[in-house]
C-alpha cells in the first residue's frame, strides 16, 4: 500500500512558475515509475509527466515538454513537479500517481 500527499498548488499570473511535490509513504517508493497527471475543468484527466526508479529516465506531454521538469529523490520519498512559463492552459488538478495508487491532487490555476 502506498500513500500520496501532493502539495504545491496556487494561484499564479501566466508566465509564472509552481514547484510540485508529491510525498509517498509506504513501501517501495524507490523501485517505482512516479508519474503526474492532470485535469482541467470538464476535462478528462491527462498525462503530464513520468520519471523512473532512479531518475535517470524520464517523459513528458508535449504541450509541458521543455517548461516542466519532473524529478525525484528517493530518500525523502519525494517526486516534484517544477513548472515555469506557466499558461491559462495549465489550469488544472494536478495528481500524483504510482502503480494503481493516486492522491488527492493539489489545484493550479494560472491566471492571465
Amino acid at each position: 500500500q502506498v500513500q500520496l500527499v501532493e502539495s504545491g498548488g496556487g494561484l499564479v499570473q501566466a508566465g509564472g512558475s509552481l514547484k510540485l511535490s508529491c510525498v509517498a509513504s509506504g513501501n517501495g517508493f524507490s523501485n517505482f515509475y512516479m508519474g503526474w497527471f492532470r485535469q482541467a475543468p470538464g476535462k478528462e484527466r491527462e498525462f503530464t509527466a513520468a520519471i523512473s526508479w532512479s531518475g535517470g529516465s524520464t517523459l513528458y506531454a508535449v504541450s509541458v515538454e521543455g517548461r516542466f521538469t519532473i524529478a525525484r529523490d528517493n530518500a525523502k520519498n519525494t517526486v516534484y513537479l517544477q513548472m515555469n512559463s506557466l499558461r491559462p492552459e495549465d489550469t488544472a488538478v494536478y495528481f500524483c500517481k504510482t502503480e494503481e495508487f493516486w492522491g488527492q491532487g493539489t489545484k493550479v490555476t494560472v491566471s492571465t
